[in-house]
């Protein structure tokens, strides 16, 4: 088998900007089945993807997986798990866009029937390939800012007039809020640099009138190694913070803006298209010191396409798959506790036990 055969459920943001893009461009990917109840997102995808098969809904794709050998579960957070377990029963390998689960008991259930069915199995974590990220990892990884005290990371935005739809108006049992969206990522990556959460503290806010789930967050970590993770997540910053900010005891390193990569696909461009691709341009460099006289430090290229080029890889050579879903579940367990300690307004451990009001312990 040269290439793979993947059907895509559901073309909103996701499946239209993220996935099938992404699939397209990997040589080793062929887009073959788009699943959406939409007649105008049905339109868009036959118009963005040429001779891809439309289907409405979720049962005529698994009536006849034919030629199918990778399913995108791309659809409401809610209905994750569920569909995920029956491309899995039906033979497929298998992407869900992040939150891998609604519940840590919904991803712990998945992982075990992926295990005992031999399966191929793995969460949409794009943002790990964001090119800031990449390069917090990198200078972690090389020890060039000291031991690592304080990481600050946020994803803000100026969204004072709500869009509606679920992710606003949903509730827990959607995984709605920012808190599962945007703190997906955060939680992620954080636990991607520095290891298991021993503690979590976090409040929740909802700024904005209409809006039935939380728009504002902050999260605070205690990781086990003892490094401290402050994570920003909100729809109404008018003024916005350093995407990153990473203190060591020699130096640290700050970058602010957003990977470009998001807005290249929402603009309709594509990897490999001739133009380089995922690069920072030299204004947003991000910096490097200490003291007064810190110096400009170049972003790596975002590299997405490396997503679905380590998934085809996974599943035709036996390579690993690009996110361990383990390391998806220890996300939502992170999750899970951020709303048991914003609830409680105290810190919860992720033994499941509570501690002091929070954050004096920063």
């Amino acid at each position: 088998m040269s290439s793979l055969g993947v059907a895509i459920i559901g073309y909103g943001l996701a499946g239209a900007v993220f996935h099938a893009p992404l699939v397209a461009a990997e040589p080793r990917l062929r887009l073959a089945t788009v699943v959406t109840g939409s007649a105008q997102r049905a339109e868009q995808a036959r118009h963005a993807h040429p001779g891809v098969r439309v289907l409405p809904d979720t049962d005529s794709l698994f009536a006849d997986m034919s030629g199918i050998d990778l399913v995108v579960v791309a659809a409401p957070n809610r209905v994750h798990a569920e569909l995920a377990r029956r491309a899995l029963a039906a033979g497929a390998a298998v992407v869900v866009d992040k939150p891998f689960a609604v519940t840590a008991a919904e991803a712990e259930e998945l992982l075990r029937y992926a295990r005992d069915a031999g399966r191929v199995l793995t969460v949409f974590q794009n943002r790990r390939w964001d090119g800031d990220f990449r390069t917090v990892r990198r200078l972690v990884a090389e020890d060039a800012l000291g031991p690592v005290r304080r990481f600050e990371s946020r994803f803000e935005r100026w969204r004072p007039v709500p869009k509606g739809g679920w992710r606003e108006l949903g509730g827990p049992a959607d995984a709605a809020g920012i808190l599962y969206d945007l703190g997906s990522h955060l939680v992620d990556q954080a636990l991607t640099l520095f290891g298991p959460a021993a503690s979590v503290y976090c409040e929740l806010a909802r700024r904005r009138p209409g809006v039935s789930t939380d728009d504002d967050m902050f999260l605070a970590l205690t990781h086990t190694g003892g490094v401290h993770s402050h994570l920003w997540a909100s729809a109404v910053a008018p003024l916005l913070g350093p995407r990153f900010r990473v203190l060591g005891d020699r130096a640290g390193y700050e970058v602010y803006g957003l990977d470009p990569q998001e807005a290249a696909l929402r603009a309709g461009r594509r990897p490999g298209d001739g133009t380089p691709w995922g690069e920072s341009g030299e204004a947003d460099s991000g910096v490097l010191g200490a003291g007064d006289d810190p110096a400009p430090y170049p972003t790596l290229p975002g590299d997405y396409p490396a997503f679905y080029a380590a998934m085809a890889a996974a599943v035709l050579d036996g390579a690993p798959v690009p996110v361990d879903p383990a390391d998806a579940l220890a996300g939502l367990r992170v999750l899970e506790a951020a709303r048991e300690s914003a609830a409680k307004g105290r810190v919860v451990s992720l033994d499941g036990t509570s501690g002091s009001a929070g954050p004096g312990l920063w």
